[in-house]
């Protein structure tokens, strides 16, 4: 080797070292002045140099990582995933896009899940959650909003081509936010799923800024242990602040090219079949002999009909059929119980969580850096919401993390292209 190339590789290597040992330092111990700005610098070079150790201490809350991370954020640029904005073949799509392409254990390949995806938008973030949930033996419903540009569906589309599990519903919607048709969106990809030929055991649905906690064995072992043959649907008899959503009639309206639900002077008539309207969570776990029985039951069909004019049915039609006692897997005196999402509501501040540390839309928490401990400590399966934009490194680091997981404890030997790591010697800490 030339001398002068080897002297420009040791220089280099001792450089490398060096930026690792100074960010190792800053990640493991805490600033003694935070508010000092002064006492704190960064260069561009070194953000992503090492992720899982900048996670790592993003996940337990060392103040420096906070600081490292926000620089790192404020000079991203971003870079569309590979195969999402341009045309791959198939095999290409599912190797550099990190798929898992087979079962991970025998109690995963016997136990299938159905999904119902709804997205309106951010490409990327619906490619990182569709990733994340993948499983060769599940199978999933994506409805994509009917108003959504002609260039996101043919996007979707292309990579839903690649996959026989994968599916758009045959029916899509103008999904109107809090109005019937988020509702409608879960029930047309229900019609296309109890027909599939895939004998699925539960169904969960997602929104596209959602994204998991929990592995599908982590998932799928919680709904054994604790839901048995069960429905998920957390919520209560209809509090009287929000009786409202129900006793007068929502029209829809359109502002300025923007929809929304407004109460007309109407008064609706009492529920049908004398049923009593319970509140609770738009977000479900439920068989499939309880979707069949909403498709075809009497009183669904008649509570379905009395909804359409309803604020945000999606959060009383499900639960109020699930308290029936004699609908398949029912449970007639559950409460909130249920651990389906981490929310952070504004007006939960100071009571389950102590502030959102990215922003606030229509009362919801978007997460930021800050939030990443509460969020890997809360018991949920999935955490909402995310914008893949706005905070790439939240994102980023909680998909790494899973993925981990994920590998950790499959049961069958690893594909190298089912890794996320670039690089094979960082090892992120994960608990247990």
């Amino acid at each position: 080797m030339n001398p002068l190339h080897a002297k420009k590789s040791r220089f280099l290597v001792c450089v490398a070292v060096c930026m690792f040992i100074y960010t190792f330092i800053y990640l493991k111990v805490p600033l003694h002045d935070e508010s000092n700005d002064q006492k704190f610098r960064v260069r561009r070079a070194e953000c992503g140099f090492y992720p899982d150790e900048l996670c790592s201490a993003l996940f337990v809350g060392k103040p420096a990582a906070f600081k490292i991370g926000n620089f790192c954020q404020k000079s991203y640029q971003p870079k569309a995933l590979s195969c999402t904005q341009t045309s791959c073949s198939c095999s290409t799509l599912l190797k550099t896009l990190h798929f898992i392409t087979r079962p991970l254990s025998e109690e995963e390949g016997n136990f299938s899940l159905a999904y119902i995806i709804t997205i309106h938008k951010e490409l990327e973030m619906f490619v990182r959650l569709l990733r994340a949930i993948y499983m060769p033996q599940n199978i999933y419903c994506i409805h994509i909003d009917e108003k959504s540009p002609r260039d996101y569906k043919t996007a979707v589309q292309n990579i839903v081509n690649c996959f026989e599990n994968i599916f758009i519903s045959s029916k899509t919607e103008h999904v109107v936010y809090a109005g019937f048709s988020r509702l409608q969106a879960d029930i047309n990809c229900m019609r296309d799923l109890v027909n599939s030929k895939v004998q699925w055991n539960y169904v969960i649905n997602l929104c596209g800024q959602d994204y998991p906690l929990k592995t599908n064995k982590e998932i799928i072992q919680y709904i054994k242990s604790k839901w048995n043959g069960k429905n998920i649907t957390p919520g209560i008899v209809q509090p009287l602040h929000v009786k409202h959503r129900t006793e007068v009639s929502y029209r829809e309206f359109v502002h300025s090219g923007v929809p929304y639900v407004y109460p007309a002077k109407v008064r609706k008539a009492q529920p049908p079949h004398n049923l009593t309207i319970y509140f609770g969570s738009a977000y479900y776990i439920l068989t499939k002999d309880f979707v069949e029985f909403t498709l075809s039951d009497a009183r669904a069909k008649a509570l379905l009909e009395w909804s359409r004019d309803t604020y945000s049915p999606d959060e009383h039609y499900w639960v109020t059929l699930n308290r029936l006692p004699d609908a398949p897997g029912a449970t007639p005196n559950a409460g909130w119980q249920g651990d389906l999402r981490a929310i952070k509501w504004k007006d939960q501040e100071g009571l389950s969580h102590k502030g959102c540390k990215g922003h606030y839309v229509r009362d919801i928490c978007i997460y930021g850096l800050g939030d990443l401990q509460w969020i890997v400590e809360s018991p949920h399966l999935f955490a909402n919401k995310f914008e893949a934009g706005r905070n790439p490194l939240a994102l980023q680091c909680l998909e790494r993390r899973l993925r981990l997981k994920v590998l950790r404890q499959a049961q069958v030997p690893i594909e190298q292209h089912w890794r996320l790591q670039e690089h094979s010697h960082f090892n992120m800490q994960l608990d247990g």
